[in-house]
């Protein structure tokens, strides 16, 4: 029964991972592309991946199920419109703010699992996931700023959480009558893809001839990772439940930075950064022993 509650846990945390490894591959291609087109490679490739692997686990009945409209709604939402409102509260608000509000997505991802999936809420989960969006906002939060924003753009993180962590709601009721990461996966992929080529065609961009040789390999790279992250996440959302999943893949960020410092080398482990460490890794712990 233990082996059952783990599974999902280190689902969660090989997402939180992957994750964190597709955001520093993103940071090295988007020396050569713009977050636009970046964007619809990534799609596209972990559109063709699904496809590919579509022979080894498609049924025919699930193009009959119930729950198809949903996941062609859910495309039209994550990860095209998750990732604008990121990229547009990034690009108002600044890195700081933005990362800060998006850290609230696990307190969204534990409400929508009480009130649409009828989870339990014990206390160890409660504490578990306050203490991780305290941990995620510690190493985000770089001290004060002027601020030269209106407070309506606020809206732009914080509704990119909430898209995310309706995206993981929905997917998991899905994957309830379809028990299919890969097809989940493939059909909100493949809805985003088209809109995500829509909107290149509207701006009149090439979705190859905007992209430097130089940056085709680490979008490649990118693609496949957040591709398998999303597969992975979704594989956790079929095991597991929502308020265990939620808070442990919302450890992302933190991965991201440790990376940075250990991989590439960009960045710095501060004392925040160690005491953020000190703050998640128990919070995990708890949620996976106790959730």
């Amino acid at each position: 029964m233990q082996d059952a509650f783990a599974f999902p846990v280190l689902l969660s945390l090989t997402a939180a991972v992957l994750f964190a490894f597709g955001h520093q591959f993103s940071r090295l291609a988007l020396r050569f592309v713009d977050s636009q087109t970046a964007v619809l490679w990534q799609i596209g490739i972990s559109v063709s991946f699904y496809w590919l692997a579509a022979p080894f686990y498609m049924e025919s009945w699930y193009w009959t199920a119930s729950v198809l409209p949903l996941l062609v709604v859910l495309g039209c939402f994550r990860p095209l419109l998750s990732a604008n409102l990121g990229m547009a509260g990034t690009r108002i608000l600044g890195p700081t703010i933005s990362a800060t509000l998006s850290a609230t997505s696990p307190l969204f991802g534990v409400a929508l699992g009480v009130m649409l999936l009828a989870e339990t809420l014990t206390w160890e989960v409660a504490a578990g996931t306050v203490g991780i969006v305290a941990g995620v906002i510690l190493i985000s939060s770089r001290g004060p700023s002027s601020r030269t924003w209106p407070l309506v753009a606020l809206l732009l993180p914080i509704g990119a959480a909430l898209v995310r962590s309706l995206s993981h709601a929905f997917s998991k009721i899905a994957l309830e009558e379809i028990p299919s990461p890969f097809f989940v996966a493939l059909v909100t992929y493949s809805v985003s893809f088209v809109l995500a080529l829509a909107n290149q065609v509207r701006t009149g961009k090439s979705a190859f001839r905007a992209v430097a040789p130089e940056g085709v390999k680490w979008l490649l790279v990118t693609g496949s990772i957040f591709g398998t992250s999303v597969l992975v996440l979704n594989m956790a959302l079929m095991h597991g439940r929502l308020i265990v999943v939620a808070p442990i893949v919302a450890c992302s960020p933190l991965f991201t930075l440790l990376l940075g410092a250990v991989v590439f080398r960009e960045d710095a482990i501060t004392r925040r950064v160690a005491f953020a460490v000190l703050i998640v890794v128990p919070c995990v712990a708890l949620i996976g022993i106790r959730g």
